[in-house]
């Protein structure tokens, strides 16, 4: 058992899942198709976890109490070594505690477990960030979980689209330099259905932060009925963003959030930022997302 990574199994799938990042980075099916994207040359992330902010912060700035801090895109924890907290044959959990080095970034203290459990259908992770501090704790956390694009070799990304389980009548959100522009679009979700083509992410992701639906299905159109699929869903997540490189690559990020990129007028307090949680000194914030993976 190597101390970078734990694999889980039920009957009919697997997973794996890096100690950096407490990062999915393999989810099968029982006949060895590969769901998640490999992180090749055009990313070279699986799925990162965003926290302590999902987005960007205006010139990577969090102020707090009259002291500036370096905080960059999507936060740390992506880019931290969580500890093993349980490893079994189809559960794993992992934790990251404040430290010395999180505190010269983000000016509080908190505990975020991260647990993954696997069975014949999918893969449940679940999120509980607990404020062990004495005054409120301020945070975002989202998933950006990266699936192949294509998932069959052979049918064109075209063929692909996103059905939500609702209506998507709200505007969307987009991005300038990493910021939330102010103007909204019209969405782009017609009878529940979002055809997906590189060029919906010329202007990066699709940001539904009005979103109506809790789940959304990831599989080729009406015209290859068969091949293999996934079915995002997820609870305590107000926010969804959808998104690919904008100059192409052969992934797709289905990514539940709890906040957003800083909106690009912004420049206050972080404990005022719009998007954020505030938990409550001894209190803990539960999320959690579900990937259900099969072929039809």
């Amino acid at each position: 058992m190597s101390d970078d990574t734990h694999s889980l199994r039920s009957g009919r799938l697997s997973a794996t899942i890096k100690a950096h990042g407490a990062e999915l980075c393999s989810l099968k099916d029982g006949g060895g198709i590969e769901f998640v994207w490999q992180a090749g040359p055009e990313w070279p992330r699986h799925a990162p976890l965003l926290f302590p902010i999902v987005g960007r912060l205006a010139n990577d700035e969090l102020r707090h109490r009259r002291k500036t801090y370096r905080m960059t895109q999507h936060g740390f924890a992506r880019d931290s070594r969580f500890a093993w907290a349980e490893r079994g044959e189809s559960r794993c959990t992992l934790v990251l505690e404040d430290s010395e080095a999180t505190r010269a970034l983000y000016p509080f203290t908190f505990r975020l477990t991260v647990a993954y459990a696997i069975d014949d259908t999918g893969l449940d992770v679940t999120f509980t960030i607990a404020n062990t501090g004495k005054e409120t704790l301020p945070a975002s956390l989202g998933g950006h979980p990266a699936f192949n694009w294509p998932l069959q070799s052979g049918l064109a990304k075209e063929s692909y689209a996103l059905t939500f389980a609702n209506a998507e009548a709200s505007p969307v959100r987009r991005l300038d330099g990493g910021l939330l522009r102010a103007a909204t679009e019209p969405s782009p979700v017609k009878d529940k259905l979002l055809p997906l083509s590189e060029a919906l992410f010329v202007d990066d992701a699709v940001i539904f932060d009005r979103i109506e639906s809790s789940s959304v299905r990831y599989a080729a159109g009406p015209g290859a009925s068969t091949g293999p699929w996934l079915k995002m869903s997820w609870r305590g997540f107000g926010e969804l963003g959808v998104w690919s490189k904008p100059s192409g690559a052969p992934f797709l990020c289905i990514e539940p959030w709890r906040g957003h990129a800083s909106p690009a007028s912004f420049e206050g307090e972080f404990t005022d930022k719009p998007g954020l949680m505030h938990i409550a000194a001894g209190a803990e914030e539960r999320l959690s997302f579900r990937i259900e993976i099969g072929s039809s």
